[in-house]
């Protein structure tokens, strides 16, 4: 399924790396944006995340939370989240469902693995509706922060 612009987001709970549960329909009333990445500890992954964690004043500046999605499990990314120092929630979406809703899943990644979150961003409003979407086919590409930005900004 593929996700449109002006469209509800699906709804979700994924726990995060407190073993916490999330669920993206409680956060309405603030934008909301979903990184979805490949795998905790890899080099694209780690550098990605940390531009976030460095930039997060500018998110909560436009009343954004930041989280960050995979299929690892909650135990690695509390290990992750701990050595970045990461500001924002990671959460786990091992049984990869949240991944398959949003059409980000590789059904074949590197190394023979399958069912890895694919990189991509969706900005969705207080709302609740999708107001970006960005699915990159090549993991080591990122989103395109600048129009990340633009797209919160115009719901300020």
């Amino acid at each position: 399924m593929s996700l449109t612009i002006g469209q509800t987001a699906p709804d979700f709970t994924l726990f995060d790396s407190e073993k916490k549960p999330v669920t993206l329909s409680e956060q309405r009333g603030h934008n909301v944006l979903l990184l979805f990445f490949p795998q905790a500890f890899t080099s694209v992954c780690t550098k990605e995340l940390c531009s976030v964690r460095d930039n997060i004043a500018r998110y909560h500046a436009v009343n954004a939370r930041v989280f960050g999605i995979s299929v690892d499990s909650v135990f690695t990314l509390a290990r992750f989240k701990e050595e970045q120092q990461y500001n924002f929630p990671l959460l786990s979406d091992f049984n990869k469902e949240v991944s398959a809703l949003y059409d980000s899943l590789y059904t074949d990644w590197i190394l023979n693995m399958k069912g890895v979150s694919k990189r991509a961003a969706f900005v969705i409003d207080k709302e609740g509706r999708v107001q970006y979407a960005e699915i990159m086919d090549k993991a080591g590409d990122v989103p395109d922060f600048d129009k990340i930005r633009t797209a919160l900004d115009s719901l300020s």
